[in-house]
């Protein structure tokens, strides 16, 4: 059977994840990964999680393990409700739905908002996991330039002149770069799309791993302040996850926004897999509630502001001086930009002959460009093995930056 001829068009716009490939090479133990964006799994509350099963069980068993709604549980998405509200936003459980995991949320934003040849503005370089999503559906991605403080926002004007339906971000410790969008220029994309028949998705699934600097308050906010209004009524979707707070195999994220887009995620979600894990849901706001979440997230900065400020130090005393590196003030990357002529693929390769790993920067370019860039993760090694990784990746980089 000749099977080619039998698959949908839009399976021409997929591949498998770059990352997804690099992560079986770096299974072996001896490897020192820098790769995936995985989160320390010594973190995770394994005994809160283990007693929120229990009780979740005890207490709700039949619920818990029964079909739910589209929607997902009142209670957890009340208390995601009240963690997200503030004097200015008052955000309701009506303006949430569950989704199984971030990457679910952006595969339904896109689902709802974009048809064939629509436009769509998003940062260069970008989060990976985007572009995987936005691709099937034939969108036509509209990069705009980064610098170390997020999206150039002064380039956007000319960008609107193509109409775009979206405009993706993130904001807060980006992935791939680390960088943070400024509180100035947040401001700025607010006024700048203001009025204009286009939604804002601000994916925000780092925000709360901050380990320096002023914290910013999410564009979802901000928006809602330039209006005047209270509500969750302008033209921003924002999206979030337990997966870097809590732990990534529960598979659960939210996506906050106006109710009639609430309505349309929700017809989607229907069609994609009725509702998020009725199990999942229980046992995490078992785990969350009582302020566990706030708690257990101040223990993540702590030992991830360590491993970052490790990781650092260490590029200051083993890196050459031809390579940079971006400086975050949260979240669990932060990517390296090499002389013109080194080439990040075939840098791996060598790498991984000295058993570390890291991922290219290319496949987060929309433009072909970031050959001589990689992707660093801080938060998934020890601190010992984040000094020898990145003392592997010192010595081949001085042998490769005096090959020029």
């Amino acid at each position: 059977m000749k099977w080619d001829g039998l698959f949908a068009s839009r399976m021409g716009h997929m591949k498998r994840s770059t990352i997804r490939e690099i992560l079986k090479l770096t299974a072996q133990p001896d490897v020192i990964s820098f790769a995936g964006g995985l989160p320390a799994p010594e973190l995770f509350p394994t005994e809160r999680v283990e007693e929120a099963t229990s009780t979740a069980l005890a207490e709700r068993g039949q619920e818990a393990l029964q079909y739910s709604t589209t929607e997902g549980m009142p209670e957890l998405r009340e208390l995601i409700a009240q963690r997200m509200s503030d004097g200015d936003l008052q955000i309701g459980p009506d303006n949430i739905v569950l989704v199984s995991g971030s990457q679910q949320a952006l595969d339904l934003v896109c689902r709802v908002f974009l048809d064939e040849d629509d436009a769509m503005v998003i940062e260069n370089p970008s989060y990976l996991g985007m572009l995987m999503a936005a691709r099937p559906y034939g969108v036509r991605f509209v990069p705009i330039r980064t610098d170390q403080d997020g999206v150039v926002v002064d380039d956007l004007e000319p960008l609107l002149e193509e109409n775009p339906k979206m405009v993706y971000v993130v904001p807060d410790f980006q992935n791939p770069q680390g960088t943070t969008l400024s509180l100035e220029r947040r401001r700025q994309l607010v006024e700048a799309t203001s009025g204009r028949p286009l939604v804002i998705v601000e994916d925000n699934p780092y925000g709360e791993l901050r380990y320096s600097g002023e914290a910013h308050p999410p564009l979802l906010h901000l928006e809602a302040r330039h209006r005047g209004s209270t509500a969750v009524d302008g033209n921003v979707v924002y999206i979030s996850t337990f997966s870097k707070t809590l732990a990534p195999g529960m598979r659960l994220g939210w996506i906050v926004a106006h109710e009639e887009i609430i309505d349309k995620i929700v017809q989607a979600k229907q069609s994609a897999d009725l509702h998020t894990s009725t199990f999942a849901q229980f046992v995490t706001y078992e785990t969350a509630r009582d302020s566990f979440l706030d708690e257990h997230v101040a223990r993540l900065r702590e030992v991830y502001r360590q491993r970052r400020d490790i990781m650092l130090e260490a590029m200051g005393e083993y890196f050459p001086p031809e390579v940079r590196w971006q400086k975050p003030d949260g979240g669990l990357f932060l990517m390296v930009y090499m002389p013109e002529h080194i080439d990040s693929h075939e840098l791996l390769k060598k790498a991984l002959e000295r058993k570390v790993a890291f991922v290219p920067g290319t496949d987060f370019h929309l433009d072909g460009s970031g050959r001589n860039t990689f992707r660093l993760n801080f938060s998934n090694a020890r601190p010992e093995m984040i000094t020898e990784g990145i003392r592997r990746l010192g010595e081949l980089l001085q042998e490769e930056v005096r090959r020029e």
